[in-house]
């Protein structure tokens, strides 16, 4: 019989919605609405969610300010900026928040086609 409590091990990693083949997201978008990352699975569920984690790398020769829409648009509720330096490889953007309700991740950057976005998603829903 199975426990019907939910642990650590119910998952499905998935690649990000917006991800070709798991490659990188490059970040077109210079303004709002960012160039989309993710959708989040349409539960509303409470044990029902996604677990998103995202790197970004920077080729720019500067450092660049990224912008996440966390499930929306609204400043300052929804947005969370972050300053990706240049040239140094992954830096952490989003170390496994969770989202639902179909609700989008989307990016844009102060240098428009310079970032790359990295990452997977924990899906815990049951099937």
């Amino acid at each position: 019989m199975r426990n019907e409590m939910r642990d650590y091990r119910d998952y499905q990693k998935r690649k990000l919605s917006g991800s070709t083949d798991g490659r990188g997201i490059k970040v077109t978008a210079g303004s709002s609405p960012g160039t989309p990352i993710h959708t989040a699975l349409s539960s509303v569920a409470a044990n029902e969610w996604d677990e998103v984690f995202i790197e970004a790398v920077n080729t720019h020769t500067s450092d660049v300010k990224l912008t996440v829409e966390w499930g929306g648009t609204d400043s300052p509720d929804d947005l969370i900026e972050i300053t990706i330096p240049a040239e140094r490889g992954f830096t952490e953007v989003i170390p496994g928040h969770m989202l639902q309700n179909g609700a989008l991740v989307r990016a844009f950057a102060a240098e428009p086609d310079v970032i790359v976005l990295h990452g997977f998603v924990n899906r815990y829903q049951h099937t």
